[in-house]
């Protein structure tokens, strides 16, 4: 059951634009501090560190960029040790990063938008795009990486933050080449005798697409890599895994590549959503067999996925939970993002697909209609059955708008959780923590950052992830606000002070 009582509390739109949009205002400063304005008290089970990646600059001297997925980026750190915590932030010191800070203005282009000073002109022929490593950051091998899917990963000092230089894996990736920022950790790797496995993959575009699959160990060292061909332009950012097969929804949409080349749009302009195409669903084997065909291709109906929730086999079906919306939100031209009309918009909304194998038929369901994003499970349940899941949401059941809320979906019974931030909270990606020794799916905590527009602040909420009418566990208020993230994870390392 939906929990109603806050839902009736605030007006019919929940928020407004001059309050959404202060989330996206740079942060210029690096932070070194421990949070000591707290309501609530942090649980003291709760030991780890929280890592979270995204844009802290919105603008280069001033001189704003086009669309926030070209801003730099920040690598965010909040330890919990002892029933404290400590914030640390730190931007990934990107070749780019340094140039531009140096020079005091916009040097490169941006993917999404984001173009020289000086028109087409100072643009034409320039295909040199900035490296941000704005989108994820994992620990993994004894390694923190900042992921930006365009490049090689960056290196950090899990204590410092301190940018290392590029990560190329004992040399088994070369220089420029891809690396996405949306790995899937498999908790128990039958190939590897039960041990954990970090599975991630490179797209290369172009006329075909080449797609490479790496699989590392819990040492960081790549044990399996295999690429395929797949006809046409993709635009992919995120995939799943099973305990057989890396599967891709490959997006509809074409890019052409004329006007980015001449200096008129960014390469992210240039891509457009194709309603009459259908989605088509590539399911690779991990490990393939002598003799077996390497990909298969599946078609479903017309759609755009940005982010999966898992996926999982049942006999001779895959099940795909995603995010889907009715298509592409196209970046404009002199298009303002901090001006963006929500409710012109559809909504992501949450969907189950059902991949026969035998046959090569697709059916879906809509699991909810809620506008959410950004999903997060119990992370052993990776590739595997689950019951619980945990996503940003909107505040009202209906209609597209910024995500305010966290919504807990039980798959099994159908019960909701919801919790709300409105109205003058905002919502980035929530991640669940396991309780340490828990047996129960959702024995543990969830956290999520929430700007704070009424004191243009960010916060750190704990909920229990058994029962979200308890309200809040905690709440850390930080010093400053933190830019609306991207994507970020949880290790029981704590990489407390030096």
């Amino acid at each position: 059951m939906h929990l109603k009582n806050q839902e009736s509390l605030v007006a019919e739109k929940s928020y407004t634009r001059a309050d959404w949009q202060g989330g996206y205002q740079s942060l210029t400063q690096e932070f070194d501090y421990w949070i000591d304005d707290i309501e609530g008290q942090i649980p003291t089970g709760l030991q780890g560190t929280l890592f979270r990646n995204g844009p802290g600059l919105l603008d280069v001297n001033g001189q704003y960029l086009h669309h926030p997925f070209d801003g730099d980026g920040m690598i965010s750190k909040i330890t919990f040790t002892n029933g404290r915590a400590h914030f640390r932030n730190r931007f990934v010191r990107t070749t780019g990063y340094l140039a531009e800070q140096k020079a005091g203005k916009i040097l490169y282009r941006g993917i999404f938008g984001t173009q020289k000073p000086g028109g087409w002109l100072a643009n034409i022929f320039d295909f040199k795009l900035k490296h941000i490593a704005n989108t994820n950051v994992i620990y993994w091998g004894g390694k923190l990486l900042a992921l930006w899917e365009a490049s090689e990963a960056y290196r950090l000092d899990p204590y410092t933050l301190e940018t290392l230089g590029n990560e190329y894996f004992n040399g088994a990736l070369s220089a420029g080449e891809a690396l996405a920022a949306h790995p899937r950790l498999e908790n128990n790797c039958e190939q590897d005798g039960g041990k954990p496995c970090l599975v991630n993959f490179s797209i290369k575009p172009g006329l075909s697409t080449t797609i490479t699959i790496f699989e590392l160990n819990p040492a960081g060292e790549i044990v399996r890599q295999h690429a395929h061909q797949v006809p046409s332009f993709c635009f992919i950012h995120d995939f799943v895994i099973t305990p057989n097969y890396c599967i891709f929804f490959q997006n509809p949409v074409t890019f052409n590549p004329i006007p980015f080349a001449l200096g008129i749009r960014a390469a992210g302009e240039c891509i457009k959503f194709q309603p009459n195409q259908p989605t088509k669903i590539l399911i690779i084997p991990r490990f393939p067999k002598e003799g077996q065909k390497k990909i298969k291709i599946l078609k479903t109906q017309s759609g755009f996925v940005f982010h999966h929730v898992n996926a999982f086999e049942v006999e001779d079906e895959v099940l795909i939970d995603s995010i889907c919306y009715q298509s592409l939100p196209e970046v404009e031209p002199k298009s303002d993002f901090r001006q963006v009309d929500f409710e012109a918009s559809s909504p992501g909304q949450l969907w189950r697909f059902y991949l026969n194998l035998t046959n090569g038929t697709v059916r879906r369901e809509l699991i909810d209609s809620r506008c959410c994003e950004f999903p997060s499970i119990h992370p052993a349940n990776v590739g595997n059955p689950y019951r619980y899941l945990y996503i940003g949401a909107a505040h009202a059941e209906s209609g597209n708008a910024p995500l305010q809320a966290l919504l807990k979906i039980d798959l099994e019974s159908g019960e909701r959780q919801f919790w709300s931030a409105a109205p003058r909270g905002f919502i980035s990606e929530p991640i669940f923590v396991p309780r340490p020794d828990s047996e129960k799916e959702d024995d543990g905590w969830v956290l999520a950052l929430v700007y704070d527009a009424a004191h243009h602040r960010s916060d750190l909420v704990i909920l229990d992830a058994s029962d979200f009418s308890k309200g809040t566990i905690a709440r850390l208020h930080l010093k400053h606000h933190i830019p609306y993230g991207l994507h970020g994870s949880f290790t029981s390392e704590v990489f407390g002070e030096i």
